[in-house]
Protein backbone atom coordinates (compact mmCIF):
# COMPACT_ATOMS: atom_id res chain seq x y z
CA UNK A 1 0.00 0.00 0.00
CA UNK A 2 1.70 3.17 -1.21
CA UNK A 3 0.39 6.17 0.70
CA UNK A 4 3.18 8.56 -0.23
CA UNK A 5 2.26 11.95 -1.67
CA UNK A 6 2.14 12.41 -5.44
CA UNK A 7 4.81 15.04 -4.91
CA UNK A 8 7.22 12.47 -3.56
CA UNK A 9 6.27 9.75 -6.00
CA UNK A 10 7.21 12.08 -8.87
CA UNK A 11 10.79 12.53 -7.58
CA UNK A 12 13.78 10.49 -8.76
CA UNK A 13 16.45 9.50 -6.24
CA UNK A 14 19.80 11.30 -6.54
CA UNK A 15 22.00 9.26 -8.89
CA UNK A 16 25.22 10.76 -7.54
CA UNK A 17 24.34 9.83 -3.96
CA UNK A 18 23.20 6.36 -5.09
CA UNK A 19 26.52 5.72 -6.86
CA UNK A 20 28.44 6.99 -3.86
CA UNK A 21 26.51 4.55 -1.67
CA UNK A 22 27.21 1.62 -4.03
CA UNK A 23 30.94 2.33 -4.06
CA UNK A 24 30.88 2.71 -0.28
CA UNK A 25 29.30 -0.73 0.06
CA UNK A 26 32.00 -2.31 -2.15
CA UNK A 27 34.71 -0.54 -0.15
CA UNK A 28 33.21 -1.91 3.07
CA UNK A 29 33.64 -5.41 1.57
CA UNK A 30 37.35 -4.69 1.19
CA UNK A 31 37.33 -3.88 -2.54
CA UNK A 32 39.83 -1.19 -3.57
CA UNK A 33 37.41 1.27 -5.19
CA UNK A 34 38.58 4.56 -6.64
CA UNK A 35 35.67 6.96 -6.22
CA UNK A 36 35.24 9.45 -9.06
CA UNK A 37 31.53 9.84 -8.33
CA UNK A 38 31.45 12.47 -5.62
CA UNK A 39 31.28 16.19 -6.20
CA UNK A 40 33.38 17.40 -3.33
CA UNK A 41 36.96 18.65 -2.91
CA UNK A 42 39.31 16.08 -1.37
CA UNK A 43 41.08 18.83 0.61
CA UNK A 44 40.54 19.60 4.28
CA UNK A 45 38.92 22.84 5.38
CA UNK A 46 41.68 25.49 5.80
CA UNK A 47 42.96 25.86 9.37
CA UNK A 48 41.94 29.49 9.95
CA UNK A 49 38.34 28.53 9.17
CA UNK A 50 38.45 25.60 11.59
CA UNK A 51 39.91 27.90 14.28
CA UNK A 52 37.01 30.32 13.81
CA UNK A 53 34.58 27.43 14.32
CA UNK A 54 36.35 26.34 17.51
CA UNK A 55 36.23 29.91 18.80
CA UNK A 56 32.52 30.11 17.94
CA UNK A 57 31.91 27.03 20.11
CA UNK A 58 33.89 28.58 22.98
CA UNK A 59 32.09 31.90 22.51
CA UNK A 60 28.74 30.07 22.82
CA UNK A 61 27.37 30.57 19.35
CA UNK A 62 24.93 27.82 20.21
CA UNK A 63 21.55 29.49 19.89
CA UNK A 64 19.17 30.03 17.00
CA UNK A 65 20.45 32.54 14.49
CA UNK A 66 18.21 34.88 12.52
CA UNK A 67 16.51 32.94 9.69
CA UNK A 68 18.61 34.55 6.91
CA UNK A 69 21.85 34.13 8.92
CA UNK A 70 23.86 36.37 11.23
CA UNK A 71 24.26 39.99 10.06
CA UNK A 72 28.06 39.59 10.30
CA UNK A 73 28.01 36.73 7.78
CA UNK A 74 25.60 38.51 5.44
CA UNK A 75 27.77 41.64 5.56
CA UNK A 76 30.84 39.52 4.76
CA UNK A 77 28.95 38.15 1.72
CA UNK A 78 27.98 41.72 0.69
CA UNK A 79 31.70 42.62 0.77
CA UNK A 80 32.64 39.48 -1.19
CA UNK A 81 30.10 40.29 -3.92
CA UNK A 82 31.33 43.89 -4.11
CA UNK A 83 35.04 43.07 -4.14
CA UNK A 84 35.03 39.93 -6.31
CA UNK A 85 32.00 40.45 -8.53
CA UNK A 86 31.59 44.24 -8.62
CA UNK A 87 27.97 43.82 -7.52
CA UNK A 88 26.27 46.04 -4.93
CA UNK A 89 23.89 44.34 -2.50
CA UNK A 90 22.68 45.06 1.01
CA UNK A 91 22.51 42.52 3.87
CA UNK A 92 18.71 42.51 3.41
CA UNK A 93 19.27 41.09 -0.10
CA UNK A 94 21.22 38.07 1.24
CA UNK A 95 19.70 34.91 2.68
CA UNK A 96 21.89 32.10 4.03
CA UNK A 97 20.73 28.49 3.97
CA UNK A 98 21.80 24.92 4.71
CA UNK A 99 23.99 24.69 1.63
CA UNK A 100 23.61 26.20 -1.84
CA UNK A 101 21.32 23.27 -2.65
CA UNK A 102 18.70 24.64 -0.26
CA UNK A 103 19.23 28.14 -1.67
CA UNK A 104 18.43 26.93 -5.20
CA UNK A 105 15.41 25.02 -3.93
CA UNK A 106 14.17 28.02 -1.90
CA UNK A 107 14.33 30.22 -5.01
CA UNK A 108 12.45 27.65 -7.10
CA UNK A 109 9.78 27.11 -4.44
CA UNK A 110 9.06 30.82 -3.93
CA UNK A 111 8.90 31.62 -7.67
CA UNK A 112 7.23 28.65 -9.38
CA UNK A 113 3.49 27.99 -9.49
CA UNK A 114 1.87 24.74 -10.69
CA UNK A 115 2.17 24.68 -14.48
CA UNK A 116 4.93 27.30 -14.67
CA UNK A 117 7.85 26.35 -16.91
CA UNK A 118 11.48 26.52 -15.85
CA UNK A 119 14.18 26.27 -18.52
CA UNK A 120 16.95 23.87 -17.49
CA UNK A 121 19.92 23.60 -19.87
CA UNK A 122 21.17 20.01 -20.21
CA UNK A 123 23.51 18.53 -19.12
CA UNK A 124 22.17 19.73 -15.76
CA UNK A 125 22.89 19.03 -12.14
CA UNK A 126 20.65 16.13 -11.13
CA UNK A 127 18.56 18.10 -8.62
CA UNK A 128 17.37 21.01 -10.80
CA UNK A 129 14.49 19.27 -12.63
CA UNK A 130 13.50 17.49 -9.41
CA UNK A 131 13.26 20.80 -7.54
CA UNK A 132 11.06 22.20 -10.32
CA UNK A 133 8.83 19.11 -10.05
CA UNK A 134 8.69 19.59 -6.27
CA UNK A 135 7.30 23.09 -6.92
CA UNK A 136 4.76 21.48 -9.33
CA UNK A 137 6.37 23.31 -12.23
CA UNK A 138 7.42 21.86 -15.56
CA UNK A 139 11.15 21.52 -16.34
CA UNK A 140 11.82 22.49 -19.97
CA UNK A 141 15.07 20.80 -20.96
CA UNK A 142 17.29 22.51 -23.54
CA UNK A 143 20.07 20.19 -24.68
CA UNK A 144 23.59 21.32 -25.53
CA UNK A 145 25.91 18.52 -26.68
CA UNK A 146 29.67 18.14 -26.49
CA UNK A 147 30.06 19.70 -29.97
CA UNK A 148 28.94 23.04 -28.49
CA UNK A 149 30.90 22.54 -25.26
CA UNK A 150 27.64 21.74 -23.43
CA UNK A 151 26.53 25.41 -23.51
CA UNK A 152 23.16 26.55 -24.85
CA UNK A 153 22.94 29.25 -27.52
CA UNK A 154 20.74 32.38 -27.50
CA UNK A 155 18.71 30.83 -30.36
CA UNK A 156 18.06 27.68 -28.30
CA UNK A 157 16.97 29.80 -25.34
CA UNK A 158 14.63 31.88 -27.52
CA UNK A 159 12.98 28.73 -28.91
CA UNK A 160 12.37 27.31 -25.42
CA UNK A 161 10.62 30.40 -24.05
CA UNK A 162 6.80 30.37 -23.90
CA UNK A 163 4.26 32.60 -22.09
CA UNK A 164 4.48 30.06 -19.23
CA UNK A 165 8.26 30.45 -18.72
CA UNK A 166 8.96 31.67 -15.18
CA UNK A 167 12.67 31.04 -14.70
CA UNK A 168 15.96 29.88 -16.20
CA UNK A 169 18.44 27.91 -14.09
CA UNK A 170 21.98 28.64 -15.24
CA UNK A 171 25.00 26.87 -13.74
CA UNK A 172 28.47 28.24 -14.57
CA UNK A 173 31.03 26.80 -14.04
CA UNK A 174 28.88 23.76 -14.63
CA UNK A 175 28.26 20.54 -12.77
CA UNK A 176 28.45 18.01 -14.52
CA UNK A 177 30.43 19.36 -17.51
CA UNK A 178 32.87 21.94 -16.17
CA UNK A 179 31.79 24.32 -18.95
CA UNK A 180 32.05 28.05 -18.22
CA UNK A 181 29.95 30.72 -19.94
CA UNK A 182 32.08 33.66 -21.14
CA UNK A 183 30.93 37.27 -20.83
CA UNK A 184 30.09 37.26 -24.57
CA UNK A 185 27.99 34.10 -24.24
CA UNK A 186 26.13 35.49 -21.21
CA UNK A 187 25.55 38.76 -23.09
CA UNK A 188 23.91 36.76 -25.89
CA UNK A 189 21.57 35.03 -23.43
CA UNK A 190 20.80 38.33 -21.67
CA UNK A 191 19.82 39.92 -25.01
CA UNK A 192 17.16 37.20 -25.43
CA UNK A 193 15.97 37.58 -21.82
CA UNK A 194 15.63 41.37 -22.31
CA UNK A 195 12.64 40.62 -24.56
CA UNK A 196 11.00 38.52 -21.82
CA UNK A 197 11.03 40.60 -18.61
CA UNK A 198 8.94 38.06 -16.66
CA UNK A 199 11.75 35.49 -16.55
CA UNK A 200 13.93 35.28 -13.44
CA UNK A 201 17.43 33.78 -13.74
CA UNK A 202 18.62 31.49 -10.94
CA UNK A 203 22.41 31.64 -11.40
CA UNK A 204 24.14 28.79 -9.58
CA UNK A 205 27.72 30.01 -9.15
CA UNK A 206 28.91 27.53 -6.50
CA UNK A 207 31.99 26.62 -8.62
CA UNK A 208 32.93 30.29 -9.17
CA UNK A 209 36.46 29.93 -7.80
CA UNK A 210 37.26 26.66 -9.55
CA UNK A 211 37.86 28.33 -12.88
CA UNK A 212 40.76 27.84 -15.31
CA UNK A 213 40.11 30.68 -17.76
CA UNK A 214 40.56 33.77 -15.64
CA UNK A 215 37.80 35.82 -14.07
CA UNK A 216 34.37 34.44 -13.28
CA UNK A 217 31.52 36.17 -15.10
CA UNK A 218 28.06 36.50 -13.58
CA UNK A 219 24.98 37.20 -15.66
CA UNK A 220 23.93 39.60 -12.86
CA UNK A 221 26.77 41.94 -13.92
CA UNK A 222 25.12 42.63 -17.29
CA UNK A 223 22.87 45.69 -17.81
CA UNK A 224 19.30 45.11 -16.66
CA UNK A 225 20.00 41.61 -15.27
CA UNK A 226 20.72 42.19 -11.56
CA UNK A 227 17.08 43.08 -10.81
CA UNK A 228 15.94 39.73 -12.20
CA UNK A 229 18.76 37.41 -11.15
CA UNK A 230 19.11 35.31 -8.02
CA UNK A 231 22.78 34.45 -7.46
CA UNK A 232 23.34 31.23 -5.53
CA UNK A 233 26.75 30.48 -4.03
CA UNK A 234 28.31 29.11 -0.87
CA UNK A 235 31.45 27.88 0.84
CA UNK A 236 31.32 24.16 -0.06
CA UNK A 237 33.50 23.99 -3.17
CA UNK A 238 35.82 27.02 -2.93
CA UNK A 239 36.76 26.47 0.72
CA UNK A 240 36.43 22.66 0.95
CA UNK A 241 33.50 23.00 3.37
CA UNK A 242 30.91 20.61 1.91
CA UNK A 243 29.85 19.22 5.30
CA UNK A 244 29.49 22.61 6.99
CA UNK A 245 26.30 23.26 4.94
CA UNK A 246 26.37 26.99 4.29
CA UNK A 247 25.05 28.45 1.06
CA UNK A 248 23.47 31.78 0.25
CA UNK A 249 21.38 33.56 -2.30
CA UNK A 250 21.63 37.21 -3.28
CA UNK A 251 18.86 38.87 -5.22
CA UNK A 252 15.96 41.30 -5.34
CA UNK A 253 14.61 41.94 -1.86
CA UNK A 254 11.10 40.68 -2.70
CA UNK A 255 12.52 37.26 -3.57
CA UNK A 256 14.90 37.18 -0.58
CA UNK A 257 12.08 38.10 1.84
CA UNK A 258 9.97 35.29 0.38
CA UNK A 259 12.85 32.81 0.83
CA UNK A 260 13.24 33.92 4.46
CA UNK A 261 9.52 33.41 4.96
CA UNK A 262 9.68 29.92 3.47
CA UNK A 263 12.86 28.94 5.32
CA UNK A 264 11.41 30.29 8.57
CA UNK A 265 8.74 27.62 8.34
CA UNK A 266 10.86 24.59 7.57
CA UNK A 267 14.49 24.82 8.69
CA UNK A 268 15.06 28.29 10.22
CA UNK A 269 18.60 29.70 10.11
CA UNK A 270 21.55 27.45 9.24
CA UNK A 271 24.02 26.05 11.80
CA UNK A 272 25.37 28.84 14.06
CA UNK A 273 28.94 27.50 14.29
CA UNK A 274 29.13 26.88 10.54
CA UNK A 275 28.07 30.48 9.94
CA UNK A 276 31.01 31.78 11.99
CA UNK A 277 33.31 29.45 10.03
CA UNK A 278 31.86 30.74 6.73
CA UNK A 279 32.37 34.33 7.87
CA UNK A 280 36.05 33.55 8.44
CA UNK A 281 36.20 31.92 5.00
CA UNK A 282 34.97 35.13 3.33
CA UNK A 283 36.92 37.62 5.46
CA UNK A 284 40.19 35.71 5.96
CA UNK A 285 43.06 34.75 3.65
CA UNK A 286 42.03 33.61 0.17
CA UNK A 287 45.40 31.89 -0.44
CA UNK A 288 44.03 28.34 0.19
CA UNK A 289 41.33 28.94 -2.46
CA UNK A 290 43.98 29.64 -5.09
CA UNK A 291 46.14 26.70 -3.96
CA UNK A 292 43.21 24.32 -4.37
CA UNK A 293 42.27 25.88 -7.72
CA UNK A 294 45.80 25.29 -9.00
CA UNK A 295 45.70 21.66 -7.87
CA UNK A 296 42.36 21.16 -9.64
CA UNK A 297 43.74 22.75 -12.80
CA UNK A 298 46.73 20.40 -12.78
CA UNK A 299 44.42 17.40 -12.32
CA UNK A 300 42.13 18.66 -15.07
CA UNK A 301 45.05 18.71 -17.52
CA UNK A 302 46.12 15.24 -16.37
CA UNK A 303 42.70 13.57 -16.66
CA UNK A 304 41.97 15.20 -20.05
CA UNK A 305 45.28 13.94 -21.49
CA UNK A 306 44.72 10.41 -20.15
CA UNK A 307 41.03 10.20 -21.12
CA UNK A 308 41.82 11.29 -24.68
CA UNK A 309 43.89 8.09 -25.00
CA UNK A 310 40.86 5.89 -24.30
CA UNK A 311 39.53 4.56 -27.62
CA UNK A 312 35.89 5.51 -28.18
CA UNK A 313 35.85 8.36 -25.65
CA UNK A 314 35.02 11.84 -26.95
CA UNK A 315 36.58 14.36 -24.59
CA UNK A 316 36.33 18.15 -24.39
CA UNK A 317 38.41 20.41 -22.13
CA UNK A 318 36.44 21.62 -19.10
CA UNK A 319 37.14 25.24 -18.14
CA UNK A 320 36.01 25.03 -14.52
CA UNK A 321 34.65 22.86 -11.67
CA UNK A 322 36.24 19.41 -11.20
CA UNK A 323 34.39 17.13 -13.59
CA UNK A 324 35.14 15.47 -16.89
CA UNK A 325 32.08 14.51 -18.94
CA UNK A 326 33.25 12.32 -21.83
CA UNK A 327 30.87 11.05 -24.48
CA UNK A 328 31.01 7.25 -24.38
CA UNK A 329 28.12 6.15 -26.63
CA UNK A 330 30.50 4.21 -28.92
CA UNK A 331 30.40 1.46 -26.26
CA UNK A 332 26.60 1.11 -26.28
CA UNK A 333 25.46 -2.28 -27.53
CA UNK A 334 28.70 -3.99 -26.51
CA UNK A 335 29.07 -6.56 -23.78
CA UNK A 336 31.58 -8.50 -21.65
CA UNK A 337 31.52 -10.73 -18.55
CA UNK A 338 27.72 -10.93 -18.62
CA UNK A 339 27.38 -7.12 -18.67
CA UNK A 340 25.41 -5.62 -21.57
CA UNK A 341 26.01 -1.90 -22.10
CA UNK A 342 22.79 -0.21 -23.22
CA UNK A 343 23.54 3.26 -21.92
CA UNK A 344 25.98 5.23 -19.77
CA UNK A 345 24.29 4.08 -16.54
CA UNK A 346 25.08 0.47 -17.54
CA UNK A 347 28.61 1.58 -18.36
CA UNK A 348 29.03 3.18 -14.93
CA UNK A 349 27.83 -0.02 -13.22
CA UNK A 350 30.18 -2.08 -15.43
CA UNK A 351 33.16 0.13 -14.54
CA UNK A 352 32.32 -0.18 -10.84
CA UNK A 353 31.99 -3.97 -11.04
CA UNK A 354 34.97 -4.67 -13.33
CA UNK A 355 37.39 -1.74 -12.95
CA UNK A 356 36.38 -0.86 -9.36
CA UNK A 357 36.08 2.79 -10.38
CA UNK A 358 32.94 4.72 -9.41
CA UNK A 359 31.64 7.19 -12.03
CA UNK A 360 28.08 8.40 -12.62
CA UNK A 361 26.08 7.65 -15.76
CA UNK A 362 24.90 10.72 -17.63
CA UNK A 363 21.17 9.92 -17.88
CA UNK A 364 20.30 11.66 -14.60
CA UNK A 365 22.23 14.73 -15.82
CA UNK A 366 20.14 14.83 -18.99
CA UNK A 367 22.96 13.42 -21.15
CA UNK A 368 22.58 9.62 -21.45
CA UNK A 369 25.49 9.44 -23.93
CA UNK A 370 28.05 10.74 -21.38
CA UNK A 371 29.58 9.70 -18.09
CA UNK A 372 30.66 11.98 -15.23
CA UNK A 373 34.04 11.59 -13.56
CA UNK A 374 35.06 13.82 -10.68
CA UNK A 375 38.78 14.54 -10.56
CA UNK A 376 38.59 15.87 -7.00
CA UNK A 377 41.05 13.18 -5.97
CA UNK A 378 44.81 12.63 -6.00
CA UNK A 379 46.93 12.55 -9.16
CA UNK A 380 47.81 8.91 -8.35
CA UNK A 381 44.13 7.98 -8.14
CA UNK A 382 43.43 9.69 -11.46
CA UNK A 383 46.25 7.83 -13.24
CA UNK A 384 45.22 4.47 -11.76
CA UNK A 385 41.49 5.02 -12.35
CA UNK A 386 41.96 5.86 -16.04
CA UNK A 387 44.31 2.86 -16.45
CA UNK A 388 41.63 0.57 -14.97
CA UNK A 389 38.85 2.13 -17.07
CA UNK A 390 40.88 1.73 -20.27
CA UNK A 391 41.56 -1.93 -19.43
CA UNK A 392 37.92 -2.69 -18.60
CA UNK A 393 36.60 -0.97 -21.73
CA UNK A 394 39.03 -2.95 -23.89
CA UNK A 395 37.18 -6.13 -22.84
CA UNK A 396 33.90 -4.95 -24.35
CA UNK A 397 32.98 -6.17 -27.82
Amino acid sequence: MNQLSDRLNSLSPSATLAMSQKSGELKAQGVDVINLSVGEPDFNTPDHIKEAAKKAVDDNFSRYSPVPGYPALRNAIVEKLKKENNLEYTAAQISCANGAKQSVCNAVLVLVNPGDEVIVPAPYWVSYPEMVKLAEGTPVIVTAGIEQDFKITPAQLETAITPKTKALILCSPSNPTGSVYSKEELTGLAAVLAKHPQIIVIADEIYEHINYIGKHQSIAQLPGMKERTVIVNGVSKAYAMTGWRIGFLAGPEWIVKACNNLQGQYTSGPCSVSQKAAEAAYTGSQAPVEEMRQAFERRRTLIVELAKEIPGFEVNVPEGAFYLFPKCSSYFGKSADGHKINDSDDLALYLLAVAHVACVGGASFGAPECIRMSYATSDENIVEAIRRIKEALAKLN
